[in-house]
């Protein structure tokens, strides 16, 4: 994931770009280095340099990645000849480069070509069954064409060959939201809090799930989850404050009284609550916070 900083530096970097104090190339850079999706920027500050003669030498060997990367972005922002012509590009530089055939692949698959794509990865796969992108690129493929079920089961595929893979992790567990395949989504959401303990955002999925599903253990793990969210956030989570706040009352009516923690739960959600009000004291307006108060108090968090 992307830390704050580095959001920084993106933004900075491309406030320079755009106010022509120069640096495309690093913004370019750092915009590949982070994995993050830029397209439109990408592909107005790359051809600002492929166009370009001078600055195109300048880059020495990079100018390929910069075809390569530019190419992508052009196919993801749907201007598809200023791909066919980057690509064309690579293939005379790299005329047996698999790289550049899985290029080619990707360009029938955003023309919609489904069956030419299949056939193009499937024949790149057998050369090398270990390339994580015409993995994925399978699996995104099925879901454009709206064949869910398909797409599922490439990506868990994908995930028995490449289990690190946080994205792939966290696609899958949403596409089981969606389908409100709760259970397959809370095995996903575990995997990720194993890899990446420290990440408040799985730990609120998590939680989101598992509230969602319902049940006295689920709820009190929930909440467990929704408290570790404010903390790893230092307590600026509001929808992980409303958590905690749901999961008590909910418990409280599956136990009425019977809770032998009902005690320490009563001072969490006292302390949620209180959160919740200061919060949008702070930042909303006084509907708003008027709105929250007589709901806090339906479900009697508030006296």
């Amino acid at each position: 994931m992307v830390s704050k900083t580095e959001e920084e530096q993106v933004k900075t970097l491309e406030n320079q770009v755009e106010n022509g104090g120069g640096g495309a190339w690093e913004y370019l850079s750092l915009v590949r280095k982070l994995k993050l999706r830029r397209s439109d920027k990408v592909l107005k500050y790359g051809l600002s340099i492929l166009n370009d003669p001078k600055k195109r030498s300048a880059l020495g060997s990079d100018e390929w990645t910069l075809y390569e990367q530019v190419a992508i972005a052009a196919m993801d922002c749907q201007c598809l000849d200023v791909a066919k012509d980057n690509i064309k590009v690579l293939q005379r530089k790299f005329p047996e480069s698999k790289r550049v055939g899985r290029l080619e692949a990707m360009l029938l698959e955003a023309k919609g070509s489904w069956a030419e794509a299949e056939k193009a990865y499937s024949s790149l796969l057998e050369d090398n069954p270990f390339d994580q992108v015409i993995h994925k690129r399978r699996a995104a493929m099925a879901k454009a064409q709206g064949n869910i079920a398909e797409a599922i089961e490439w990506l868990n595929k994908y995930l028995e060959i490449f289990m690190a893979d946080h994205d792939a992790w966290r696609e899958l567990a949403e596409i089981y939201v969606s389908l409100q395949m709760y259970k397959q989504a809370v095995f996903c959401y575990e995997e990720l809090i194993l890899s990446q303990p420290m990440s408040p955002l799985y730990h609120l999925a998590y939680a989101d799930v598992l509230y969602t599903l319902g049940g006295l253990e689920n709820l009190q793990t929930a909440k467990k989850y929704y408290a570790s969210t404010i903390e790893l956030t230092g307590g600026k989570n509001t929808r992980a404050l409303f958590g905690v706040c749901l999961c008590t009352s909910a418990i409280a009516q599956l136990t009425k009284g019977r809770n032998k923690e009902e005690k320490e739960s009563s001072e969490l959600q006292s302390l949620a609550a209180i959160a919740l009000e200061k919060d949008y004291k702070r930042r909303s307006s006084p509907s708003k916070l008027s709105l929250l108060t007589s709901t806090l108090k339906s479900l009697k968090l508030l006296s």
